[in-house]
C-alpha cells in the first residue's frame, strides 16, 4: 500500500492573512515531499470538533493562531515544556493516538536573534515592552537563555505584575512612563506591542538614546519590517533585528514533526516572504 500523503494545516479565525502556507509550501517543494499545508478558517465554536476530527481527516498536525491558542492548550491531551510555561499552544501533532500541543514561539524568537545578533544572551538585563500573550513566549525564551534581570513594561501595570508573578524570580513589572529609567544598563530591548504603530504615528515608543551602545533592539512585529522603534535604534547605530525571522524559525519544529525532515530558514525563503509582504528586507 502506498504511503498516505502527509497533510498539515494552520487554523485561525480569520486566517487568510497567514503566510504559513507559503513558508511550508516552499519547504515541501524544496525537499521534494509529497505533502500539503493548508489554511483553514475555524470559528471558535467549531474548534473542539475540528481538533477531534484531525486523524479522520488525515492530518499529522498543524499550527494554531488567533484566537485558538489558549483553547488548543486546554484541548491538547499532552503539552510540551514551552507550552506549559507559556500557557498557549501554537503547534499540534498526533502521537500514539494522542493530541500533543507545543509552543514554538520562544524557539523562533531565540533562533532569530541567534542568526542576526549572535551573543545577544550574554547580557543579563532585558526590557520587554508589553505584557500580552506574545510577551509570555518572549519571557520564557529569555529565562531559558539564562537572563537574570527581565523588566516587563506595560501601560496597564497590573498585567505586567501578573506576568512577572507567573515567571517568578528575576522578573519585575513597571508602568510605561518608567521605561526611561530602565534602559541605561539594558542589553536587549524587545517590543511585543503596537506602540508607535498606529496610523500616522511614526515615533518610537521609547527614547533609544538612553540605551547603551552595545544594546540589541528587536521587534516581534514584521509588518512593517522596520518599525518606528527599529528605525530609531538603527539611526542611533544600535544592532537591530526585525520580527520576520521569528515567524520563519518558529515554523521549523512543526514541519519537522509533521513531515519528518527538518527544514532550513534560508535567505531565499526570507526574500520570498519579504516580496509577499510588499517591502524591502
Amino acid at each position: 500500500m502506498a504511503e498516505r500523503r502527509k497533510k498539515a494545516f494552520v487554523c485561525g479565525h480569520p486566517i487568510k492573512h497567514s503566510r504559513s502556507p507559503k513558508i511550508h509550501g516552499y519547504w515541501l517543494n524544496e525537499l521534494g515531499i509529497d505533502g500539503s499545508y493548508e489554511a483553514i478558517d475555524v470559528a471558535p465554536g467549531d474548534f473542539a470538533r475540528f481538533l477531534a476530527g484531525l486523524s479522520q481527516a488525515g492530518f499529522a498536525g498543524g499550527n494554531v493562531t488567533i484566537p485558538h491558542k489558549e483553547a488548543a492548550f486546554t484541548l491538547a491531551h499532552r503539552r510540551d515544556e514551552a507550552a506549559e510555561a507559556i500557557g498557549a499552544v501554537n503547534t499540534l501533532w498526533l502521537e500514539d493516538g494522542l493530541l500533543w500541543g507545543g509552543n514554538t514561539d520562544a524557539y523562533g524568537f531565540a533562533a532569530n536573534l541567534d542568526e542576526y545578533a549572535p551573543g545577544w544572551g550574554s547580557g543579563n538585563v532585558a526590557v520587554v515592552l508589553g505584557a500580552g500573550g506574545a510577551s509570555r513566549a518572549i519571557v520564557h525564551a529569555l529565562k531559558k537563555r539564562g537572563l537574570g534581570d527581565i523588566r516587563i513594561v506595560n501601560r496597564t501595570v497590573s498585567r505586567a505584575v501578573e506576568l512577572a508573578d507567573h515567571f517568578g524570580d528575576g522578573i519585575s513589572a513597571h508602568p510605561l512612563p518608567a521605561v526611561g529609567e530602565l534602559l541605561s544598563d539594558c542589553g536587549l530591548l524587545v517590543n511585543t506591542t503596537s506602540l508607535g504603530m498606529a496610523d500616522g504615528d511614526e515615533t518610537s515608543p521609547v527614547d533609544v538614546s538612553l540605551l547603551p551602545a552595545h544594546a540589541v533592539v528587536t521587534d516581534i512585529v514584521y509588518v512593517p519590517l522596520e518599525t518606528p522603534l527599529l528605525a530609531a535604534a538603527s539611526a542611533r547605530g544600535l544592532k537591530t533585528v526585525d520580527g520576520l525571522g521569528m515567524l520563519l524559525h518558529q515554523a521549523v519544529p512543526g514541519f519537522d514533526r509533521w513531515f519528518g525532515q527538518r527544514p532550513q530558514v534560508s535567505s531565499e525563503l526570507r526574500d520570498m516572504i519579504v516580496a509577499d509582504l510588499g517591502g524591502a528586507a
